[in-house]
């Protein structure tokens, strides 16, 4: 059996494929954290946002904004300070150096846009490299990826029937890790998170079911959240609660609130999302968020465990 990557060193947690990270998520009872940063900002003194966030406690790390046909991660690479800079280096090898910095399973959202979506809002283009499709999703495992999320940032026109079409593109083209759902609307008339859709995407096979955690979208509710988690869970898949309506930067009492009040709904992973500066949460707020889901023993353990481990 593998170990809980609660308590994992990086060479175990690296090494483990996607079905023994899904096991080893399981195993952590609710106390996994993921960190979502945007990848085209550089953060401070020539660091990454991914090692600033893998420094006070993020688990998992989950890159936004990465176009998997241009590979740019900023501040990877030192002289690297802006995307013009960046788009010199073409040499494949952007996720395995970021993992190897950061000691974390590294993913990438792929967005599933349906062109046909009834829209709420102006939409906003992306490009190509992350959309999701058979190629980007190919593109991704052969980079190095951890596992993919299949969802939409705003105003993108993601909807839940595109993101379900697109976990069964997952399973035939990528072999970690799938998790699949919507954090808000994506710009969409759409019910955000709903029993139905949810079981969509369990019958397409994914590996872990997103959603937003409650308190950051209007009327998703804790019995709701409740109803959601026992359904994935008979179904042998995971939940990941999100927080990802720029909330992220309301305060170490309003995330503290949230872990405990998703906890207690069984969610088996919390997301924090990156609206709150643009880049990614607070720093010191993913202390608190670890802090409540896991005690200060585990806290300090996280941050302070080295990654040659």
């Amino acid at each position: 059996m593998v170990k809980r990557l609660l308590s994992a060193n990086s060479s175990e947690v690296l090494a483990m494929t996607g079905s023994e990270l899904k096991q080893s998520i399981k195993a952590s009872e609710g106390r996994v954290i993921v960190s979502e940063n945007v990848v085209v900002h550089e953060a401070f003194d020539g660091l990454t946002t991914s090692e600033l966030a893998a420094a006070f406690g993020a688990d998992l790390i989950l890159l936004n904004a990465f176009d998997v046909f241009d590979p740019i991660v900023l501040g990877l690479y030192p002289g690297e300070n802006t995307l013009e800079q960046a788009k010199v280096r073409h040499d494949g090898q952007v996720i395995h150096r970021l993992r190897n910095l950061v000691g974390r399973p590294l993913g990438v959202n792929l967005e599933p846009v349906d062109p046909q979506a009834a829209m709420a809002e102006e939409r906003l283009e992306i490009s190509v490299g992350r959309q999701a499709s058979a190629a980007t999703l190919r593109e991704a495992e052969k980079l190095g990826f951890n596992f993919i999320v299949l969802t939409g940032n705003p105003g993108t026109g993601v909807t839940n029937k595109q993101i379900a079409a697109n976990i069964q593109i997952a399973k035939n083209n990528f072999n970690s890790l799938v998790i699949a759902g919507k954090m808000h609307g994506a710009g969409v008339e759409e019910a955000v998170v709903s029993v139905g859709s949810v079981q969509d995407f369990l019958q397409a096979g994914a590996d872990v079911i997103l959603v937003p955690a409650v308190g950051t979208v209007p009327g998703f509710n804790d019995k709701q959240l409740t109803q959601i988690v026992e359904l994935a869970h008979q179904a042998g898949a995971l939940v990941m609660s999100t927080i990802g309506t720029s909330q992220e930067g309301s305060g170490p009492s309003y995330i503290e609130n949230i872990a405990i009040r998703n906890k207690i709904c069984g969610v088996d992973m919390q997301h924090i999302g990156d609206a709150a500066w643009g880049i990614q949460s607070p720093f010191e707020n993913i202390y608190p968020l670890s802090k409540a889901l896991r005690g200060e023993r585990h806290t300090i353990q996280r941050m302070a465990r080295s990654i040659n481990r």
